[in-house]
């Protein structure tokens, strides 16, 4: 009896279960999931991607979908062990392999890749991406005829792929074949000036011919298609470094590092551009910091000790030639800097003694090189390519490389093709290839805020009378549309949606828009705005007066609008959002984010002057809101007002909206 009343639980359960994960819809919550990752929220698109899998763990698509927002995250062992599962739930499915293959790339398994790609080639031999994909992991394996033939069959076949003629280019550059490389770089940028690595990998093989302003033309072209890479900076700086434009060099430096702080490649160049200029004491700074960052860095410690000596800080210079001696005993020219620090403090004892050490190093190496070498540290600032080569091809020597210890760092060796994943799950309705991005629509949230938004205030006369109201244990809040929250937001929202849609369905006809309006806001931040909209159309069919709601739907209909591929339906969602907007400022004329939020949905659809309208009603009310600005010089450069534009970036930039230097500066 006892075992009967197990089986009799066990089958409870297993029906219990079955039971749960049948109120999933898996297919619905697969499709949000799409919908979420072609907007690019890929730690949002997980939790759904999770979601369909428990419910229907014998489906591919989730986890090859949930693999796709992995790699995007750069999660590429995760994205990895996703595409394997799909390809064993289905193994007719392409796009896994190809998927799979290139996060196998990204970690350096190319061998793996090609067995990918060559797996996809199978069922589909004259796929685009399968070919040029193989192509450069076999470039990477060095492999280059059969990475040459690959490359020749894919544009034979698509002779108008931009991105092969770049592939092939680079693919020619390692193959030392400059004549080719220039050939496929020209057809390259005659079928799309806007790709940047024909422009590096020109740029390269000019300046390796000493044709620095023909490079430096090349390489101001890769900034402008590129300007927030640190990287292009200092590789235009080298450039503009040896066209003696030392203050346009040091500008470039200064600028990588406001877009990246900690890039040692620009500390360290800027560090040496600065000691040879004599400006010692930040030559110095930069070399520490470099140090903070890199305790290991050699170069940074040597050079260092060079200012502190030519600066009379002689001790301080001798600590660091003693520790690189430490760890680099067989490093000669330390000996000499210790011997001059010594002899500046007077100790000339120590001065013959280390030129001594120095000399016999030399000598025990050049009487036997292979019992006897000497120290070699690697340049880990950055090394050129062949930089222990002479023109001819010899070894340099010591003093030789001892020499580039004072140059600059010349450009970094043009990598690889930089591979970008083609596949996109949804394409967007709008054309949102504009100059630079506007800031955020303004929506109703549960989360605060960031305090380091500058110059604007988040109040919201009748979300303030809700919130003071109490109906509803949450506080809601006006704030920017963005996608920075964690997997632990995440799931406190799919709770609290579950908790307020088993409140709303357990009161029958007596629901209250308060829990309506929780629900919605929740679903809306997890981009279930569908489902969202139909509690705010709710809500404001009980309360047409009711401006939260208002702001609510309006950005949830937007936001919809852009997953949608139907133009028709996404023109509609759009025009509805508008009307949204137009209905809150009737009710509250002096609600500052609702004329913002209707100037941004004029911006999107590149009504300029409307927009711009709009924006300048918000600034009227709000003369401190920086976004404002911001969007309003926008507009005013898409209109030609350069002047206008630059006083509200300006204005922008001081009340905090950063982007806006970015912006000045390139369009000075």
């Amino acid at each position: 009896m006892k075992c009967i009343r197990i089986l009799y639980f066990f089958i409870i359960s297993i029906c219990l279960t079955e039971s749960v994960n049948a109120q999933i819809n898996a297919e619905q919550v697969i499709t949000i999931g799409r919908n979420v990752l072609s907007m690019d929220d890929y730690m949002l698109a997980i939790q759904y991607f999770n979601q369909a899998i428990k419910a229907k763990p014998y489906l591919a698509d989730p986890y090859f979908l949930r693999g796709l927002a992995k790699m995007n995250l750069e999660d590429y062992k995760g994205a990895e062990f996703d595409c394997t599962e799909a390809i064993k739930r289905n193994k007719f499915k392409t796009e896994a392999y190809k998927l799979r293959g290139f996060v196998r790339q990204a970690m350096g398994l190319d061998s793996l890749a090609v067995e990918d790609y060559n797996e996809g080639l199978k069922h589909d031999p004259t796929e685009k991406y399968f070919l040029f994909y193989k192509g450069v992991a076999l470039s990477s394996m060095k492999k280059y005829d059969e990475a040459l033939a690959t490359m020749t069959d894919l544009l034979r076949i698509y002779p108008r792929f931009e991105e092969g003629y770049a592939a092939r280019a680079s693919l020619n550059l390692q193959r030392e074949d400059t004549v080719a490389a220039l050939e496929d770089v020209e057809k390259a940028l005659k079928l799309n000036r806007a790709l940047l690595n024909p422009y590096l990998i020109r740029a390269d093989i000019e300046s390796n011919r000493g044709n620095w302003e023909t490079a430096l033309s090349d390489m101001e072209e890769a900034v402008k298609l590129y300007p927030e890479e640190p990287g292009l900076y200092i590789n235009r700086a080298f450039l503009r470094y040896n066209t003696d434009n030392y203050l346009g060099a040091m500008s470039d430096y200064n600028y990588a590092l406001q877009l990246d702080s900690k890039n040692i490649a620009a500390l360290f160049n800027r560090a040496l551009l600065r000691f040879e200029v004599k400006d010692l004491i930040n030559a110095k700074k930069d070399f520490s910091s470099v140090l903070e960052l890199n305790p290991q860095n050699f170069h940074a410690l040597y050079n260092r000790g060079l200012v502190e000596l030519e600066s009379g800080e002689y001790k301080e210079a001798l600590a660091d030639f003693k520790s690189i001696a430490r760890r680099y005993p067989n490093f000669y020219p330390v000996y000499y800097a210790i011997a001059e620090t010594e002899r500046n403090l007077g100790n000339l004892k120590a001065v013959g003694a280390n030129v001594n050490y120095a000399e016999s190093l030399v000598r025990k190496y050049v009487a036997n090189p292979e019992s006897n070498p000497l120290d070699r540290p690697t340049i880990a600032a950055g090394t050129p390519r062949n930089a222990n080569k002479t023109p001819d091809g010899e070894e340099e020597d010591e003093n030789e490389v001892m020499d580039r210890f004072n140059q600059l760092v010349t450009m970094n060796e043009i990598p690889q093709t930089q591979l970008s994943y083609n596949e996109r799950i949804k394409g967007r309705v709008q054309d949102r290839n504009v100059t630079a991005d506007p800031e955020p629509l303004y929506f109703v949230s549960f989360n605060p805020p960031s305090k380091s938004l500058g110059g604007v205030t988040n109040y919201f006369r009748e979300l303030d009378a809700f919130n003071r109201g109490r109906y509803i244990t949450r506080t809601l809040y006006l704030a920017p549309l963005t996608n920075s929250m964690s997997e632990t937001d995440y799931q406190d929202l799919f709770k609290m949606a579950d908790d307020y849609g088993s409140i709303i369905s357990s009161s029958g006809k007596k629901v209250r828009p308060a829990d309506r309006l929780a629900r919605g806001v929740a679903l809306s931040m997890l981009k279930n705005y569908k489902t969202a909209i139909e509690d705010f159309d709710a809500i404001i069919e009980a309360n047409q007066d009711f401006t939260p709601a208002y702001i609510a739907r309006g950005v949830a209909r937007y936001e919809d609008s852009k997953m949608q591929e139907d133009q028709r339906f996404a023109m509609q969602g759009i025009a509805m959002a508008a009307a949204d907007f137009d209905a809150a400022t009737r009710l509250n004329p002096r609600l500052q984010h609702a004329w913002y939020n209707k100037g941004y949905i004029l911006y999107t659809q590149r009504d300029y002057s409307q927009a711009a309208d709009c924006f300048t009603k918000a600034i009227e009310i709000d003369p401190e809101f920086g976004a404002a600005y911001y969007n309003r010089g926008l507009c005013e450069l898409s209109l030609g007002k350069k002047s206008e534009a630059f006083s509200d970036l300006s204005r922008a930039g001081e009340l905090g909206i950063l982007p806006s230097y970015n912006i000045l500066k390139r369009m000075k």
